[in-house]
């Protein structure tokens, strides 16, 4: 039977993943991450697609991992949540590491894995009705989806560990003040907003904002002046690519430039 738990559909050259649970609040199981993971490497890989944005079916994001599916394992539960991680971890690596922006609709609840999957985007457009919670330490578990990377980055360890030790809620506002969310917007209007940023993405020079990105990360990691060093290098392949030349020559000849061509 065909798998359908995450569905893809490409417009004007941005994937629009929609992870496909409803009845479980999109709650990833093994199905899904396998899936998540697939998707993933194609929208990497994929030269039609230059701009990514996921989002939920339903009334949720992503709750987070299937608890049920995951207590059937008896006492290969270690093992299959290895398997499933692997897969789920594979996914937001090739997501996080794509030169393509990676875009949050948020429309509902994302909470454990789901908060880790939208930390994870580049951007995160949340609706008025979007609400964050880590959940892991309330099972007695600890995060995944690299929520331990993503997470402190954005809004530091001390804020980090208490939502980890508490678990208590975030709406929509508190998270855009935390610096979670970039933009809030009406849940009817979330997709039409996210869709016409992607698209607007989708025609930007997708190699220098993925070597935009790869400076940020790496930034955290290196001292000053190694960090400079990076920054000559990139700028100066940027500046020989097919992007640079066109948006150098674009901006003297007072013209929208074309990453298309």
């Amino acid at each position: 039977m065909e798998d359908k738990s995450v569905n893809l559909v490409i417009e004007e050259h941005v994937g629009i993943i929609t992870l496909n649970r409803p009845e479980k609040g999109n709650a990833i199981d093994y199905q899904m991450a396998k899936k998540l993971m697939e998707i993933a490497i194609f929208c990497s890989e994929s030269e039609d697609i230059r701009a990514v944005v996921i989002t939920g079916a339903g009334t949720a994001f992503s709750v987070g991992g299937d608890l049920k599916s995951f207590a059937r394992q008896g006492e290969e539960i270690g093992s299959h949540l290895k398997i499933v991680t692997g897969y789920f971890h594979q996914a937001i690596s090739h997501f996080a590491r794509m030169n393509k922006p990676f875009i949050g609709a948020v429309n509902g609840a994302a909470a454990g894995g789901g908060m880790s999957l939208a930390c994870a985007c580049d951007l995160i457009y949340a609706s008025d009705e979007a609400q964050f919670i880590t959940a892991y330490n309330r099972i007695g578990l600890t995060p995944d989806g690299a929520g331990s990377y993503f997470l402190p980055r954005m809004i530091g360890m001390k804020r980090t560990l208490e939502l980890m030790y508490t678990n208590r809620q975030l709406g929509a506002f508190e998270a855009k003040k935390w610096g979670i969310v970039n933009q809030i917007v009406p849940k009817d209007k979330l997709m039409e907003v996210v869709l016409e940023s992607a698209g607007k993405l989708a025609k930007g020079p997708m190699n220098s904002f993925g070597a935009t990105k790869k400076l940020l990360y790496h930034s955290f990691q290196e001292t000053l002046e190694s960090q400079m060093s990076m920054e000559s290098q990139f700028i100066s392949e940027r500046a020989n690519s097919m992007e640079g030349k066109e948006g150098i020559s674009a901006f003297l000849e007072k013209r929208e430039a074309d990453y298309l061509k």
